[in-house]
């Protein structure tokens, strides 16, 4: 018997939402790389410049986002690794599957809702 739902680690996806997530995955991945891009541009700061407080704040706000987006970017990757693989939907601190409407959301989530508020808590 055929049934219409594709099991990656106990989370059941359609073939849609597995098309759904993988373009998500994509998509937000190439946002990334276009910002990460679009910082290096504004890399380094202009050194003739006298270094004032202004400046010193642009560059923390720069090198802030670029290290958020480099961190976007590496979980991008790796779910969409998981993808491929298999592997992709289960909570990496209990194991459980990280629940559909959660991956539509953030499709690259690591973690279920509770584990991810208990890290946030702990953090």
């Amino acid at each position: 018997m055929s049934y219409p739902f594709a099991t990656i680690n106990e989370v059941e996806l359609t073939p849609e939402d597995v098309i759904a997530l993988r373009t998500a995955l994509r998509d937000e991945g190439a946002f990334r790389r276009e910002q990460l891009a679009g910082l290096a541009e504004t890399w380094p700061l202009d050194t003739a410049q006298p270094h004032t407080p202004h400046a010193t704040a642009r560059e923390e706000v720069l090198h802030a986002l670029a290290e958020a987006a480099q961190n976007v970017l590496t979980d991008v990757e790796a779910a969409l690794h998981r993808l491929e693989t298999g592997h992709y939907g289960s909570c990496h601190l209990c194991d459980r599957p990280i629940p559909l409407p959660r991956l539509r959301i953030l499709p690259h989530a690591r973690y279920c809702g509770p584990c991810h508020q208990l890290k946030e808590t702990l953090a």
